[in-house]
């Protein structure tokens, strides 16, 4: 299989099931987003930081090829005339969820208590995990604006949603755990 097709070549693609679409839709974008967040969350497993926190990075990956092919998947021609899926694409479960918040709470326990916002920084792979919230923030505008133009499975839109905690509670893990500097930001008074 080439990797180059050529069929993009007119500023269209095709989505799971056939539906050529332009490179600009809404659809397109939302599926790019969660792809580069995926990029940004290899960067971070690609850190010395512990093994559990690159497991945990590498099965979040595996979930976000999940959500990405969901949102990839044209939403007429996901289904048949009976209700069964034509394509036979894995869901992100209640499970998944769980994961994510079980870990917040984990990594939660083990911090002081946050009083204030933090600024992103302090160590490099601490920045690199508030750029992927970031990331992921948008990956969870441009999909919620999806989805409220063509619904698709409700916990997609959640998984992204709990994932930029997780990412900000791994920052500030990190943050501990490297024993970088968390900046508090403290509102400035004017004179």
């Amino acid at each position: 299989m080439k990797i180059y097709t050529k069929t993009g070549d007119k500023g269209t693609t095709a989505l799971f099931g056939g539906t050529r679409v332009p490179k600009h839709n809404l659809r397109i974008e939302s599926y790019g987003t969660v792809d580069e967040l995926n990029a940004h969350l290899g960067l971070i497993r690609d850190q010395e930081i512990d093994q559990l926190h690159k497991k945990n990075l590498l099965q979040i990956q595996k979930n976000l090829f999940t959500v990405g092919a969901i949102l990839a998947t044209d939403p007429q021609k996901a289904t048949l005339k009976n209700g069964k899926e034509r394509l036979d694409i894995k869901k992100i479960k209640e499970a998944d969820l769980e994961h994510l918040e079980n870990e917040m709470d984990r990594m939660e326990s083990h911090l002081p208590q946050m009083t204030h916002f933090v600024l992103p920084g302090g160590h490099q792979s601490v920045s690199f995990c508030h750029i992927a919230r970031c990331v992921c923030r948008r990956a969870e505008r441009n999909a919620s604006a999806l989805y409220e133009q063509q619904p698709f499975d409700k916990f997609s839109l959640k998984y992204l949603n709990r994932l930029s905690d997780y990412l900000f509670m791994l920052a500030r893990m990190l943050t501990h755990e490297l024993q970088a500097e968390e900046i508090k930001w403290i509102p400035e008074k004017e004179n």
